[in-house]
């Protein structure tokens, strides 16, 4: 199972990634970075393809 995480660290709290998401699954935290919500992120890779900043991947995850 993939699943999209970001590395607060990177982000730059933009929104691209959200905006992105066709499952709205990400959303930026009070202005300061993006947060994935994983019940809802398919791993389809869209918002880390769209992420300037590079602080969005995905990966395999356990279940």
């Amino acid at each position: 199972m993939r699943k999209a995480a970001n590395d607060i660290n990177r982000c730059v709290a933009c929104g691209v990634c959200a905006l992105q998401c066709p499952r709205e699954a990400i959303q930026i935290y009070k202005g300061c970075y993006a947060v994935v919500d994983t019940t809802k992120c398919v791993g389809c890779g869209i918002c880390e393809s769209a992420c300037p900043a590079g602080s969005v991947k995905v990966a395999e995850v356990s279940k």
